[in-house]
């Protein structure tokens, strides 16, 4: 990859490291021109280097799946380290996880219960292995990177650890839940929550 066709996305003010400032730098804000920004640079970029969060590169990872550019490589930044990587490495497609609102997931997703119940309440699956079916107080999602492409399970006391269970999607149907995607809390609870391979994967620059 030349340097010709990579550009940097700077994320929550963090300022470009200073390995980067040779490279088109591009400042996304929090309102509601971040999306034209990202589709912006993604337009014409071959890869992007994103120096922010891990809820904000899911936010990448979104617009590049609505507007069908998964071919774009993408590298990540959290912090000062691995400047090198992000230029030089290769890109590997993985799994892009999403969930029912075309939103990627990177990190980890929660299903915890809402703000006025003690647990949650209802059926979890992961493709066809129940991971729960009664009352939990939360449950775990991660994407992995192999197929089938995702990894959940039920967060249980100390005492009592369970397994993963590793499948292309899990679902939660509930009297009422809380979701977060990377740390990010969705506006309102559900009672239906899902979270599934995307028919293409991400290219991941390590």
């Amino acid at each position: 990859m030349t340097d010709a066709l990579t550009a940097v996305l700077l994320f929550g003010g963090r300022p470009a490291p200073r390995r980067l400032r040779d490279l088109p730098a591009t400042v996304v804000g929090s309102d509601s021109g971040a999306a034209a920004a990202i589709d912006a640079v993604t337009e014409s970029a071959r890869r992007v280097i994103v120096v922010g969060s891990t809820a904000e590169l899911a936010a990448v990872l979104t617009r590049l799946l609505k507007t069908e550019r998964l071919d774009v490589e993408v590298a990540h930044l959290p912090g000062r380290f691995g400047v090198r990587r992000a230029r030089r490495g290769v890109a590997q497609r993985i799994p892009l996880i999403r969930d029912e609102t075309g939103t990627a997931l990177v990190g980890e997703a929660r299903w915890v219960p809402t703000a006025d119940a003690d647990a949650l309440e209802g059926e979890g699956i992961v493709d066809d292995g129940v991971l729960f079916d009664g009352t939990v107080q939360e449950v775990r999602i991660e994407p992995i990177a192999t197929m089938p492409g995702l990894r959940a399970r039920v967060v249980a006391p100390k005492t009592s650890r369970t397994g993963w269970l590793v499948g292309r999607a899990a679902q939660l149907g509930t009297t009422g839940a809380s979701v977060l995607r990377d740390g990010v809390p969705m506006p309102r609870p559900v009672r239906r929550s899902t979270f599934y391979r995307h028919t293409q994967g991400w290219l991941r620059v390590r």
